[in-house]
């Protein structure tokens, strides 16, 4: 089956790779770091971790049926920019994708690892691993999570004697460790692939608010995604997720989702629980070089509290407007998104120590990570019919809502996510587009939206905020 493709915008254009591993009975050691004593030391090989790790990693073949639309506007460059260069309207055209990637077995009964983008699919998905002693075995989605990009698989009849792989704690990981990445690139089969660590906490390509990334020169390709990335004792460190490249090969910028993100989402699914997100009650925004010299701030590093909401867990541990958040739990955390992440793994129903920059003196607050207030049944609405927002959920805008998308707005209606096959999707319409008006008609809430899609338009005239620009879209009913 023929390799993932991705379209790499410009410079930069994220290809997806990645590595899941295996759920760990007990902790990790930390490994041992020394520069080699001898030439005959530097000699040393690899093999006897490939031949622990190996087995565990699998290839990923999926198959499934999707909808495309071929519009007349495809070509034309403002219709590009609206879509993302990603499709849009016009006559529905059915076609079989056909789609590789790699997976980690992380439980000797055939739970996998991969990620989400490996097993999106359309309609009648059908999903086959074959491991690495050329074994095959169909396989079943038990969950997946959009907002860190993991899928969680499980072998249908296969026993319970798989190899597997066991974490690492990546957060004991440091810049020079070594690394293999093991997945299977362009689909010849299973490659294995040595580098360091080059960087720990990357952000800048984060697609959501809770996704950090370790960032390897291990050679990784298309095809690696759900691969795993090895530490020298062979447990697995992170998963391989994307790289940046102009040509669509490896250049040595590789990034994998760190193993403690990658725990919490495998344990939660094999338990059969949705991830419950802590909700802090405050927007974030990362320190910009304007802010930190209006804040007095030594370094252009953190995370500034720009928005609270009225007794919130932020609120009631102390945090203030202007606070800047340097640390996480004695982790330094340079972003949003790096406070998102801790909050996150640190797993709700904890205490979590936040030290702040307040007025040029660090403190400590220390705050309770629970779960965001559930929506009320006016809040939320699956809509469905024919108009463009068919197969898209969407939301009020509520305060945790806009803190999980980071929103400005504290009020009005907005995509929090879209059904694959529907007509939403085909229009690209994204979570956290908020749906600003329906012809004349501004929406203010979901009922009125729900309503306003329940009447016939001949022509329907749509105006969408994302990212703080407008857009308007007209399509025939």
């Amino acid at each position: 089956m023929p390799t993932i493709k991705l379209s790499f915008k410009q410079k930069a254009a994220a290809l997806a790779l990645a590595t899941v591993a295996g759920v760990a009975p007990v902790a990790a050691p930390a490994q041992e770091r020394a520069v080699p004593p001898s030439r005959e030391a530097l000699q040393y090989s690899y093999s006897p971790i490939v031949k622990m790790a190996a087995p565990a990693v699998v290839n990923v073949y999926v198959r499934s049926r999707v909808r495309t639309t071929v519009s007349p506007f495809a070509n034309d460059p403002f219709f590009q920019r609206f879509f993302g260069g990603r499709g849009g309207f016009g006559l529905p055209q059915e076609r079989i994708q056909s789609s590789l990637g790699s997976g980690v077995i992380i439980s000797p009964d055939g739970v996998i690892v991969t990620n989400t983008h490996v097993v999106r699919g359309g309609t009648d998905t059908q999903i086959r691993v074959a491991l690495a002693d050329k074994r095959e075995y169909d396989a079943r989605i038990v969950a997946q999570d959009e907002r860190t990009d993991l899928a969680v698989l499980k072998i249908e009849k296969g026993g319970t004697d798989f190899p597997y792989l066991q974490f690492a704690d990546s957060d004991k990981l440091e810049v020079g460790d070594v690394v293999l990445a093991i997945g299977n690139p362009f689909g010849v089969g299973q490659t294995v692939t040595s580098g360091i660590i080059s960087a720990l906490a990357r952000t800048e390509m984060a697609q959501s608010d809770t996704q950090v990334f370790l960032q390897t020169d291990a050679a990784i390709n298309p095809g690696n995604s759900g691969g795993a990335l090895v530490d020298m004792n062979g447990r697995l460190a992170g998963i391989n997720t994307m790289i940046f490249s102009q040509s669509g090969g490896s250049v040595g910028i590789g990034f994998a989702i760190p193993s403690n993100l990658v725990r919490l989402v495998a344990d939660n699914a094999i338990a059969g629980r949705k991830i419950e997100r802590p909700w802090l009650g405050a927007q974030l925004e990362t320190v910009t070089r304007e802010m930190a010299t209006n804040l007095g701030l030594e370094r252009i590093s953190g995370a500034v509290v720009v928005r609270l909401t009225n007794n919130s867990p932020a609120a009631r541990a102390g945090l203030q407007l202007g606070d800047v958040i340097v640390a996480v739990d004695g982790f330094e955390v340079a972003d949003a998104h790096s406070v998102h992440y801790r909050l996150t793994t640190r797993g709700v129903g904890n205490n979590s120590r936040l030290d702040v920059i307040r007025s040029r003196k660090r403190v400590a607050v220390e705050v309770t990570l629970v779960p965001a207030p559930k929506p009320g049944k006016d809040d939320v609405r699956n809509l469905s019919g024919n108009h463009p927002f068919d197969g898209a959920r969407v939301s009020n805008i509520l305060p945790s809502v806009a803190d999980e998308f980071n929103l400005d707005e504290t009020d009005g209606v907005v995509i929090i996510a879209v059904r694959s096959g529907g007509v939403a999707a085909r229009l690209d319409f994204q979570p956290g587009d908020i749906i600003v008006q329906i012809g004349n008609d501004k929406i203010t809430d979901v009922v009125m939206l729900d309503e306003i899609t329940r009447t016939p338009q001949r022509i329907w005239s749509v105006t969408i905020k994302r990212g703080g620009r407008l857009m308007k879209l007209q399509m025939s009913g």
